[in-house]
């Protein structure tokens, strides 16, 4: 089956095979992408990437509804807190993004 890359994030090749959006970023920031079947060695590494990531975030939200559950904090914990909550919130958002496409593609 032919995937057109270009309707991920602006990246115009055309490829064969399924493509899976990864869940780390190229040096210059723009999203890395696997073409493949998904059943090697960068897949399985993702796989393992994107547990840690929902991990933390898990973490980070826990964190959160302590830290704001009754103390008083600073602006300086607010701040710290907020970006860990913004970071965590964007590898959630990738993760959701890459498996709803592979859903998609499944299902296509």
């Amino acid at each position: 089956m032919n995937h057109a890359i270009g309707k991920l994030s602006g990246v115009t090749e055309e490829h064969q095979g399924p493509v899976r959006l990864l869940p780390w970023s190229g040096p210059d920031g723009k999203p890395c992408y696997l073409v493949g079947e998904g059943g090697g060695h960068v897949s399985r590494v993702a796989d393992e990437i994107e547990g840690v990531q929902l991990g933390m975030a898990d973490d980070i939200l826990g964190h959160a509804e302590d830290m704001l559950g009754g103390r008083q904090v600073t602006s300086r914990e607010l701040r710290f807190l907020a970006r860990g909550l913004a970071d965590a919130l964007r590898d959630v958002r990738r993760v959701a993004e890459s498996r709803g496409a592979r859903l998609a593609a499944a299902g296509a």
